[in-house]
């Protein structure tokens, strides 16, 4: 009897031992997880990355799921914000402007002035693919739409009276502009490194 009691016993602590295993396991393997999921991922947005270049497709089902009706309406129905009411208007801080929909870089602070027109200026993009270039012959205008080269996302329109060195004005909607401080944005470019 005392043999058959310590036998059950031992069975017991073994189930109860594999029960704690298999919930630390699956602790650790969320853990894990987590760490895998891109930081910069944000808001519930699974193609949101200041780090990943690869073109996004996504149905505009998809897409009103997962942008802000802000966001949704200038991004994927070319809307237009109204002038002078973006926070990037006469914003100075300096780092890196990327698209809210999908994270990718679009401006460098030093590029931005004040053109008056009542949206966030730019002289000139980060790189030639970070923007595409579409004519828009939209409202009895001739003009040249500009959209993220990773998303297609609308951005603005781009006019040939900025400043040198480029006489380019990318005229931008401050909502589909998302900024990370350049002491970030190393920050995090030093930690992906590691």
């Amino acid at each position: 009897m005392m043999i058959r009691n310590s036998l059950i016993l031992i069975i017991l602590l073994l189930q109860l031992s594999v029960v704690s295993c298999q919930a630390q396991s699956t602790s650790q393997s969320k853990t894990m997880n987590e760490e895998k999921k891109q930081p910069e991922g944000k808001n519930g947005n699974p193609v949101y990355s200041k780090t990943d270049t690869s073109k996004v497709k996504l149905s505009e089902e998809e897409w009103k799921k997962i942008l802000s009706p802000e966001v949704y309406y200038i991004a994927r129905q070319k809307g237009t914000e109204r002038p002078w009411t973006s926070k990037f208007e006469h914003f100075s801080e300096v780092g890196t402007y990327y698209c809210a929909a999908c994270g990718n870089p679009l401006f460098l602070s030093d590029t931005k002035f004040d053109s008056g027109c009542g949206w966030p200026s730019f002289y000139q993009p980060v790189s030639k693919g970070s923007i595409i270039y579409t004519p828009d012959h939209s409202h009895g205008m001739e003009r040249t739409e500009v959209q993220c080269g990773r998303c297609k996302a609308h951005l603005g329109h781009v006019f040939e009276d900025g400043p040198p060195p480029t006489g380019l004005r990318y005229c931008i909607n401050g909502v589909i502009l998302d900024f990370e401080k350049a002491q970030q944005a190393e920050k995090k470019h030093k930690e992906n490194k590691q």
